[in-house]
């Protein structure tokens, strides 16, 4: 029998239907919550964004052509973002097709070209532009392509029987909502979770992908939706997120906090591990109350693969919310760097695009930032959560509709 997560003994441990899923969000509704966010738009000049001379936009085009490659592919009159905020792909192509030609590492070249081809607009909420900013990292595992003592932990192929259903398809005002599960009895009845994943629910169905070593960073895979598995002969593999559960996502760092065990301020990837390791007698309750699972499929070629559908890039791709924000579109961030590193509170200025999601991040003005791959990446990734405020690039062709008063 595989060792899960409680009973790992090289770390000393390791019903509802879809009715019932409806009477859940009426009971939400009748719960006093926060407004829904509404993305608001305020055009402003370039001469106001923030550092935007500092910045070598030059380094932003390699993500903004693959978006273009993304975008070419598809129908001129199909609408770009949600409800069409950035216009139709027809709006796209033009400059898409101009930035083709620009020069390899020109930063004046590059900036020209944003000015002149783009408006920009400071995103709010409600009028409310300060916002939080995160960051994500691609990890590195150790593991092997057939499970043994030292690689007992599976990573999952996308099962047959997970049926995602888009909520948008029965009910406008669903729109952007996804439900899924499995079918039982001809009911849709929620999917495994993590801990019934963990615990052997999938076993026996020759869906293993691959197998790692580390129950923990297994978990923390899970988290960033993506990685490279490393083999004993130096050969890797590139993992990405082929489908999730549909079960919620919970963050333990919360929980941790909200149980006293670590401070506010603390709740980093890396003191989060570092708990876990300490507390090998509580560390699988923890991560088990985060239901969520994601399976996953081998990446050929460039990766990882955002939302998008195209390769991310270190340091300038954004995941945002993408049902208030669209994909493909250069984003002006404005925050700063994360404590304990060299360049700790200092401004971070710079162009990036947005390419992701993530299903902590759900609000007008909230970003991660894809901070690349390796431990380099983790020690910003883990440590970044920034205040800070961002200006959405749009087309000068489109005619934005959510605008507030400047």
């Amino acid at each position: 029998m595989r060792p899960t997560l409680a009973t790992n003994p090289r770390l000393g441990w390791m019903k509802a239907s879809a009715g019932l899923f409806l009477l859940l969000l009426a009971a939400c509704a009748e719960k006093p919550e926060k407004p829904t966010p509404l993305l608001t738009l305020a055009p402003v000049t370039f001469a106001k964004l923030p550092g935007w001379d500092g910045d070598d936009q030059s380094q932003a085009l390699p993500a903004l052509l693959r978006s273009c490659g993304r975008l070419e592919k598809q129908p001129a009159d199909k609408p770009v973002g949600p409800d069409g905020l950035a216009g139709k792909v027809s709006d796209w192509l033009p400059l898409c097709q101009a930035a083709k030609s620009l020069p390899a590492g020109d930063g004046g070249a590059a900036r020209r070209f944003f000015e002149g081809e783009f408006q920009p607009f400071l995103v709010a909420d409600r009028k409310e532009p300060d916002g939080l900013f995160t960051g994500y990292y691609e990890p590195e595992l150790e593991g092997a392509r057939a499970p043994d003592a030292a690689h007992p932990v599976p990573l999952y192929r996308r099962p047959e029987d997970l049926v995602t259903v888009d909520l948008g398809d029965f009910r406008a005002d669903w729109k952007g909502e996804s439900i899924a599960g499995r079918v039982v009895e001809n009911k849709l009845k929620p999917y495994f979770t993590y801990q019934e994943i963990d615990e052997g629910a999938l076993k026996g169905r020759n869906l293993e992908l691959v197998w790692v070593a580390d129950p923990i960073e297994a978990f923390f895979l899970h988290i960033q939706g993506s990685g490279v598995i490393r083999f004993a002969d130096g050969s890797t593999m590139q993992v990405g997120y082929a489908a999730k559960n549909g079960q919620p996502y919970l963050a333990i760092g919360k929980t941790l906090l909200d149980q006293g065990e670590l401070q506010k301020g603390q709740a980093t990837t890396q003191s989060i591990k570092a708990w876990l390791r300490d507390h090998p007698d509580r560390a699988a309750s923890i991560m088990y109350m985060n239901r969520s699972y994601i399976f996953y499929r081998e990446i050929q070629g460039d990766g990882p693969i955002g939302a998008q559908g195209v390769a991310l890039t270190a340091g300038r791709s954004l995941a945002v919310d993408t049902k208030l924000m669209p994909l493909g579109a250069p984003i002006w961030l404005d925050t700063t760097w994360p404590a304990d590193t060299p360049e700790a509170n200092q401004p971070l200025q710079r162009l990036l695009v947005s390419q992701d999601t993530g299903g902590a991040i759900r609000g007008a003005v909230r970003g991660d930032i894809f901070f690349g791959a390796g431990d380099k990446a983790l020690d910003y990734a883990g440590r970044m959560k920034q205040p800070g405020r961002y200006y959405l690039l749009l087309p000068r062709a489109v005619e934005v509709k959510a605008v507030a008063e400047n």
